[in-house]
């Protein structure tokens, strides 16, 4: 069962070594080609979709007994695939507190809505979802003024931040109103954001809880933004203590997303992609929010590290829920980057806090 994890492996290193320019000019064609982008029409109309879910009921395929990694607990996943041709990159998800309903949104600048099935407590399907244009200030979808690259989404009480990579922007939503067809308006960041590179900017946001001494700060990481010792820039926007701090980088990880756990500690989500190493890979890393405040450089423990002889895919989106019974559920999303390569995966796990 490993061959097919390899096969896959070696061909997303192929694709993923000329990521650059093609990666860029892909995401022009589709700004030129979608009638939104090309005319400044709109629709702000959810879509009904169809997604289609095959499950994943091992973890590590070798050894597909196994379900306890160091404090994780594998819970079941999800291959997923739809004939809506918008469907896939996605690079954000939010679990709603009934850890079944959520949101996420794609790196075209849609969102996607939907449910999670389960049957014992393992996900086996996804059902009511919908898909629609994320919408800028004027009502246009944000694709038609070219900030496309929607990489990151923080909730705070149903006030949801998007982090847009490429221009490094962020905007607000008032999602608890107006759900998807809800309008952007444009957060004031520090100029250090607009200075992160390209293609390596905004990947993660999070917002402090109550009762924390950030509580309210909009915290925002960036994928591989670096600081002059070669660590990670993330900055603090609002809240009593505004400024920018860095985060230890370490074995050439970058990060991908975050979630605040409930003592209000961030769980990073990064991922690496290398030639010499194999592929892809993931890894959780814990920061205590005790540790962030401006000018600090936070590193934190490692919680697990997977390659691709795991079921995994570029990892993207995480998300955290209690369950009836009190257990912390980890769900993560993978970005396919609408490549036939690569698979739109959702995973779930138990995380153990003790």
């Amino acid at each position: 069962m490993i061959a097919p994890l390899t096969r896959r492996a070696a061909l997303a290193v192929c694709a993923r070594s000329c990521a650059g320019a093609v990666a860029a000019a892909a995401l022009d064609a589709f700004h030129l080609a979608s009638p939104v982008a090309a005319e400044g029409l709109y629709n702000d109309s959810p879509v009904a979709i169809t997604v289609n879910a095959k499950t994943i009921d091992s973890f590590l395929p070798h050894e597909p007994d196994q379900i306890r990694f160091g404090p994780l607990e594998f819970h079941g996943g999800l291959e997923l695939t739809s004939p809506y041709k918008e469907f896939g990159g996605f690079s954000a998800l939010r679990m709603a507190a009934d850890g079944a309903h959520f949101v996420s949104l794609t790196d075209k600048g849609n969102w996607l809505t939907g449910r999670i099935l389960y049957q014992r407590g393992r996900p086996v399907g996804i059902d009511d979802a919908e898909m629609a244009p994320i919408l800028g200030p004027d009502g246009r979808s944000l694709a038609a003024r070219g900030w496309f690259d929607t990489e990151s989404l923080a909730d705070q009480d149903g006030t949801f931040y998007v982090g847009i990579e490429r221009v490094n922007r962020i905007v607000r939503f008032d999602f608890a109103k107006f759900g998807v067809r809800a309008r952007a308006s444009i957060v004031a960041t520090p100029p250090g954001i607009a200075k992160l590179p390209n293609n390596k900017g905004l990947e993660a946001l999070a917002v402090a809880p109550r009762g924390t001494k950030l509580a309210g700060t909009l915290i925002a990481f960036s994928e591989r933004g670096l600081d002059a010792a070669g660590n990670l820039k993330a900055f603090l926007i609002g809240g009593p203590t505004p400024g920018e701090f860095a985060v230890q980088r370490r074995d050439d990880f970058d990060i991908s997303d975050c979630t605040v756990l409930p003592g209000g500690d961030i769980l990073l989500l990064e991922r690496r992609f290398s030639l010499l190493r194999g592929g892809i890979a993931m890894r959780l890393r814990r920061l205590q929010l005790a540790d962030i405040k401006p000018g600090a450089l936070v590193d934190g423990p490692q919680l697990f590290e997977a390659d691709m002889g795991y079921n995994i895919d570029n990892m993207e989106g995480i998300s955290t829920h209690r369950t009836a019974a009190g257990d912390l559920i980890l769900t993560m999303v993978s970005d396919d980057n609408f490549s036939f390569l690569q698979r739109t995966i959702l995973l779930q796990f138990k995380l153990y806090e003790e």
